[in-house]
Parts: structure tokens; C-alpha cells; sequence
């Protein structure tokens, strides 16, 4: 039996998509802070100690989460829209004997 999905929530989807992504990017996140935080410590040709902002690696999941929000929500609201002109996801299910 065929179904078709008519509706997609923007904000739930877009909470989903969000979290997933800023979990997500911890796997990048927390290898790269440990990494940095062991390197010897780079210099210019003064010989000046370069430091990369360290708020920088808490603000990356924290814009992850964000971004993905916004995108996924303003994805859901043109799938919404589209959905009259053009149909929507379709896909197949079984019924199965537990």
C-alpha cells in the first residue's frame, strides 16, 4: 500500500535536525580540542604565539544546532508548499503478523 506524507512540521523537524547535528559535530569538535589543546603552540615570524579562539570550539555545535534548525524548518515549510503542486514523499508499507 502506497502512502504519501502531505505535511511536514517545521519545528519539530527542525528541532530534530538541529540536535542531530550538533551532537554530530562533536565527534569533529571534541578530537579537535584535544589535538589543540596538546600541539605545541604555533608562531608567526616574530616568533609571536598564535592562539586559535577557544570559544570558537564551544560556538561550533552550538551553530550547528542552529543552522540545521533554520534550514530544515525553511526545507519543511517549501516541502509544504510544493506539496500541492508537485506531490510529496511516497513510500510503501506491509502490514506484518507479530
Amino acid at each position: 500500500m502506497k502512502k504519501q506524507i502531505s505535511r511536514l512540521s517545521p519545528h519539530q523537524n527542525g528541532k530534530i535536525a538541529g540536535i542531530l547535528m550538533a551532537v554530530t559535530s562533536l565527534v569533529f569538535v571534541v578530537p579537535m580540542s584535544l589535538a589543540m589543546f596538546f600541539a605545541a603552540p604555533a608562531v608567526d615570524q616574530y616568533g609571536n604565539p598564535i592562539t586559535f579562539p577557544k570559544f570558537l570550539i564551544i560556538l561550533f555545535p552550538i551553530l550547528y544546532l542552529v543552522i540545521g534548525y533554520l534550514f530544515i524548518g525553511i526545507c519543511s515549510v517549501v516541502y509544504n508548499f510544493l506539496f500541492k503542486y508537485i506531490g510529496g514523499f511516497e513510500f510503501e508499507v506491509n502490514d506484518v503478523e507479530e
